[in-house]
This record gives structure tokens, sequence and C-alpha cells, in this order.
């Protein structure tokens, strides 16, 4: 990497078609333009990238989630490429959502670990830096060969709960790999704990076996990073109920709402789902799902943006 002065390097902020509102919502907090980019398919489905402006020896930041379609990831990596072509300065990544994450680990013979492909991919492209939001694992900071910075959705819904009693409430870890994230939600929220033992019979498929903790009378907030299909969620809810449960929410970063998710919710019976902002909801699925609150974390990644430019500690942001 050349030897370059960041701190005199102009912000410049750039996004894809992924989640155009979120990044819109981090350009007016950090009062910042964003830069035009011409973004369009040839007839086959081939993605074009230019960008409209110079960007020659400027700190560069791309806001791309990752989720599907793959075209997300391919238009990050074209985005990171032009940038790089262009002399920019320095590219930082910033996936509010980093798709592939799951497939972290090699658990059964043949399988790849798609996780790690993907950092190795948008390093290749040109990223010098990543800023991420709750990923699947923490260890995927371990995956990238370039400086990780990952940020906690956590500040954003202790925000938004902050003004309820908190006397019966119980924050209930989806199984024991979300229980780091449920204690800590606990901790914050001076709350018990407790943990769903579930098995997976299939991928997108879980049944809960037991609950370990005592929820009996209690208000439950269901937390994970994500929620994909629902299944987990839904049952989670149903397991609650049957042992006493007095109302069931649930909070996830990632709202990814595939297939059946909405029906499941809708007849889970939540009082609220909190989820974050990474993933761009469509219209129909919001409207139709009851008691869904999305709440920004357009504010902390534009304060991390800023940190990681002027090359203050990103760490504060965790409290």
């Amino acid at each position: 990497m050349a030897d370059i002065s960041l701190t005199s390097s102009k912000m410049l902020l750039m996004a894809g078609t992924a989640n155009r509102p979120l990044a819109e919502e981090i350009a007016t907090a950090l009062n910042q333009p964003l830069c035009r980019v011409t973004i369009r398919r040839f007839a086959d489905g081939e993605i074009f990238v230019k960008i409209d402006e110079n960007v020659r020896g400027q700190d560069v930041f791309i806001i791309q989630p990752t989720n599907p379609p793959a075209e997300n990831i391919l238009e990050l990596l074209i985005l990171i490429d032009a940038a790089k072509r262009a002399s920019a300065a320095r590219v930082t990544a910033v996936l509010p959502y980093y798709g592939y994450g799951r497939q972290d680990r090699k658990d059964q013979p043949r399988v790849a670990i798609s996780a790690k492909l993907m950092a190795n991919v948008i390093a290749t492209a040109g990223a010098e830096r990543l800023l991420g939001l709750d990923f699947h694992q923490h260890q995927l900071q371990g995956f990238f060969d370039i400086p990780v910075d990952h940020l906690y959705a956590a500040p954003v819904f202790m925000h938004h709960y902050e003004g309820m009693s908190h006397d019966d409430l119980v924050v209930v870890a989806t199984d024991v790999g979300a229980a780091k994230m449920a204690r800590g939600y606990a901790k914050r929220l001076g709350a018990g704990l407790a943990i769903m033992d579930k098995r997976r019979p299939s991928p997108n498929e879980a049944e809960v076996l037991n609950v370990v903790g005592d929820v009996d009378g209690m208000r439950c907030i269901i937390s994970d990073d994500m929620v994909d299909t629902a299944g987990t969620m839904a049952n989670a809810a149903v397991a609650l109920r049957e042992r006493g449960a007095r109302e069931v929410y649930a909070i996830a970063t990632h709202a990814l709402l595939s297939g059946p998710a909405v029906e499941r919710l809708n007849g889970a019976g939540f009082v609220e789902l909190a989820v974050t902002d990474t993933i761009a909801i469509s219209e129909e699925k919001s409207s139709s799902l009851k008691n869904l609150k999305t709440v920004s974390v357009a504010t902390l990644l534009a304060r991390a943006i800023e940190s990681t430019h002027y090359n203050r500690s990103v760490s504060k942001l965790f409290t």
C-alpha cells in the first residue's frame, strides 16, 4: 500500500443499489453528499459501473450490504475496483450486513467456507479496510487480511428499549451461539437471561427442545443477529408461551425475511419485532408484518466512518 496522508484526504461516500435509503441517511448524518455513480445493467444482466466524480487521492467509503441477490456482492467488488483504478487514496468497504457469514466452517465433507472466500475477494478487489455490523460469528474478523472494525447494534436497540420497565424482563438467546449477544443485552437492561436448547433437522429449520432459565410470568425478549425464514423465532415464541411467558418481544439486527418469514412472524404473536435497517425491507413485507419496528443504524455507521477517516477510536461506539 502506498504511503498516504489520509488526514488531509477528503472523505468521499459511495453507495451501490442494495440499500440506497440507508446510504442516504448516513450521508445526511455526515453532512456529506453521496458520490455520483452510474450503475446499470447490460441486456444480459451484466453490471456496468462508472464513478462520475474525481476520486483521486480521496478516502472512499463504499456502503453496500451483501445480502441476496448475489449481484449486490458483484456491485460492491466492481465499485471497489473502479475506485482503486481511479486512484483513490484508500477504499473502505462498509457492509451493514455481511452475506455468506453463516458458512464459516467446514462442518461437512466437501463444502466451501464461503465466509472466508468472500473475505478474500473483497480484499483482492482492493478494499483496505472493512466496517461491519453484527457478524454472524465474531471470528469472521479473523478471516480478513485487512483491518476490520466490527460494530454492534446493541446501543441502538438499548436506546429503543430504554423506557421499558426491566423488573420482569428476561432476554432469551435462541441457542448457545447467541448467548454472548443475549448476555450483553441482559446486562445492559438489568434483565435475566435464558437460553434455548434447539436442534436443526435441516437448514433453515429449528426445533426447540428446552429452555434453560426461568421465564414463567416474565416478559421475554428473544435476541438474534438475524431473522431469515423466522422458524427459530416463531418456534421460540411458542416454546416461551408454553412455559408461561407473559409477553414475547424479538430483536434481530438483520431482517432477511425469506420465504415464509412474514407468515410465521405474524402467527407467532410477538408484541413487537424490532429490526434495524441494515437490509432494505420491501414495502410489501413491511406493510404485511404486524408490530414491526425498524430502528436506524445510520448514525452509528456515520460515526464509525467519521472515526475511521479521522483516525479516532471506534471502540467508543460499543457503549
